[in-house]
Order: C-alpha cells, then structure tokens, then sequence
C-alpha cells in the first residue's frame, strides 16, 4: 500500500513528527510504501542520503509555507496513492490535500498535539489568529478527513476543548518509535566518541528542543537546587536551540557552580541518540505540554525509565505501569522527580528498569501504528 505523507519539513530539528514520519517508512516489509510531500527547499542538505522518496516543493517564504506548486502535485500524483496522512496542522500542506484529495483521495490527519488548549493560555495572540484561521480552513480540513488519528485518550479530549465549533472523526491510534538497529554496546561506543567527558560517569538524559514548552528551565533550577544531595550525578541537556535560550540557562547552571556537571552536546541524531539513551540512568522530560514525546518511547526501548511531568499525555500509561515518575510540571513537581528517582531503592530501579521495556512492547511499538494507518486505508478503499 502507497502511503502519501504531507508535511511542513523533513528536517530533524523540527521535532518528534518528522522520526514519526521516517519510522513509518521503514515498515516495508508491512507492506507500507511511503512518500514525503514537504515545503522545504530541494536543496536543503537535510534531504541528502534518505533512504525514501521526498517531493521538496518549496523554498517557501513563511512559516505558513504556501507553495503554488503543491496543489497541482497532488492532484497529479493522487492517483498513485492509496491514502495519505497530513502531519501537523496551521500550515498549508493541510489546506493542500482538502483541495487536492477529498472526495478523491482517502486521507486522515495527524494534529501532534496542536489542538491542544495549553496554547490557547499559553499564546493568546497566536491563538486569536487560529481563531480568524479556523472556521475558514483548518476546520474544513479536519472535517473532510477520514479519520483525525489521536495518540491517546487525553489528546482526543483535549482536543474537544479548543475551538467553540469543531467536527471530525476521532481515531486513537497506537504511537510510539522504532527499536534500536544497533546493539547497546555498539551505540554507547559511538556516543562516548562524540562525549568523552561523560564516559563512566551517571547523568539523566534530557533529550528534546531546548524550548520554554520542555520546561528545561524548570529541570535546570531543580537540578541545581538538588545536586548536592547526588554529587555524582550530571544532568545531559541534548537537543537544537532553535530560540537561543541555552545562554540564560548555561548562566543559571554557571551560577550554581555546577558548569562540569551540566552537559550540552547539541542535537543527538541516530547511533549517538541510542547511545545516550543506553547510556544514562533515565530520561527526563518536565514539559509543560506534550502531546506524546517520541522521545519517551525511545527512552523505553532501550530500557530507561522516564521521569516526566503529568503534562505529557501518556504519562498515566507510564504511571499505571510504573514504568517511570510522573510529577506536576511547577518547579516543586520537577525537584520531586529529582528526589524521588535519588531515593529509589536499588530493588526498586531494578524493577522500574525491566517494566521500562515491557511497556514499550506493549504499548508503543511503532509497528503497531503502521498497522493500524494501513487497516484504516483498507477500510476506506473497501466503503
């Protein structure tokens, strides 16, 4: 089965979406065949050497991304197509397919969390102009669909409450991340290459953009309120800094004399990502909104509990399975995650540590999503 996929970009830092995107791909042996339709520049170095077609129809002048180009595409190219999926929302790759597919062209959406209200009170501005965008467009998009995909039950809900006039077909859909294709000892060879200074010593991983949304400040100012009491902890804040924020945190890290225990390595991408994670103790991640974290399934398939605040959606999963720590996402939530993961027992970790796999394979093995887009699509050709 063809499987059209539309998205702003392809490129690594704009997050979880895009892994999403290249993990569904690599499901052939499913029998899912999958393209890229972007806005991106053709020559944008991130579109070298993939192992997947991607149809780069920009360079485009906004964050919007309207391309004249990308209608005609589609109407052109629908045919070789069984279904297509629209990854994220308020750009105009989804205003593409409303004009280009519907009625033509199974096709569901994927809103990655951007319907959830925490924007709303967060950006009021931004807010007001979805507001003027929404009736007009994106409701329209959402409601031609096939199916708008939720990754669980919270984002669905949450969703419900954003917009005064809303109507879709709901679909909770299993979400997660590929295994590790490398072993464990192979990829924390490569990432100790990359981080020598962090060879035999203990961190928790921070793997994620390094955005106001991720509360890293939150995390940054726990650790240093609580690094005396586990002097040889690090803390590894990996990731872009697409809003140049990591001076003001590295000061807030100089201040408190901990500059040798908090690390930076950048942007971790492939074997150096599955080896931090392999590496560290746990994963981190005290956001003020996450609609799912790719991040956090990837944690769990390499057998790392994840400290998280109560603000990322699977966080009950992760609760229920005690496959991690789930705190509120305040300053006192993220100093508890601190504490509470220094005063487990060794008996405790050691459980925490074993669920950690079997939670991923129970709950979020990407395949399982694959299979469920492709049954979707079957679904839709079948009516």
């Amino acid at each position: 089965m063809r499987i059209l996929h539309i998205i702003r970009t392809i490129n690594p830092e704009a997050g979880g979406p895009i892994e999403g995107v290249r993990t569904l791909i690599r499901y052939r042996d499913l029998g899912y065949h999958g393209e890229v339709v972007t806005q991106d520049d053709p020559n944008a170095p991130y579109l070298k050497g993939l192992d997947f077609p991607v149809h780069a129809l920009g360079p485009v002048n906004s964050t919007y991304g309207y391309t004249s180009k990308m209608i005609p595409w589609m109407k052109a190219n629908r045919h070789r197509f069984d279904g297509a999926v629209v990854n994220g929302l308020w750009n105009y790759g989804g205003f593409a397919a409303y004009r280009a597919l519907a009625g033509h062209l199974p096709y569901v959406v994927f809103p990655h969390g951007m319907l959830d209200p925490y924007f709303k009170s967060a950006y009021p501005l931004k807010h007001l102009k979805k507001l003027l965008y929404w009736l007009p467009t994106e409701y329209w998009v959402l409601r031609a669909a096939n199916y708008v995909l939720f990754t669980s039950r919270a984002e669905k809900e949450l969703a419900e409450k954003t917009f005064p006039v809303w109507s879709w077909t709901p679909h909770i859909v299993p979400y997660g991340a590929d295994h590790p294709r490398i072993s464990k000892e192979d990829a924390q060879r490569v990432f100790f290459e990359h981080a020598p200074e962090l060879r035999d010593k203990r961190f928790l991983l921070f793997l994620g953009r390094i955005h106001p949304k991720k509360g890293v400040d939150l995390m940054i100012e726990a650790f240093t309120q609580t690094a005396h009491l586990d002097p040889d902890l690090h803390l590894v804040v990996a990731g872009p800094d697409q809003v140049n924020w990591r001076p003001e945190l590295q000061a807030m890290v100089n201040s408190a004399g901990l500059t040798s225990r908090v690390h930076w390595p950048g942007m971790l991408k492939g074997d150096l990502k599955w080896g931090a994670f392999y590496a560290s103790e746990a994963f981190i991640l005290p956001s003020h909104q996450e609609n799912f974290g790719i991040a956090v399934a990837e944690a769990l398939a390499c057998g790392k509990p994840v400290l998280l605040s109560d603000q990322v959606n699977i966080a009950g999963d992760i609760k229920a399975d005690y496959a991690g720590i789930v705190e509120q996402d305040t300053l006192q939530g993220t100093l508890n995650l601190f504490n509470r993961w220094r005063e487990l027992s060794p008996e405790d970790r050691a459980r925490m540590y074993q669920q950690a796999s079997s939670t991923f394979s129970t709950r979020y093995d990407m395949r399982e999503n694959a299979k469920t887009i492709l049954r979707l699509f079957e679904e839709a050709k079948a009516k």
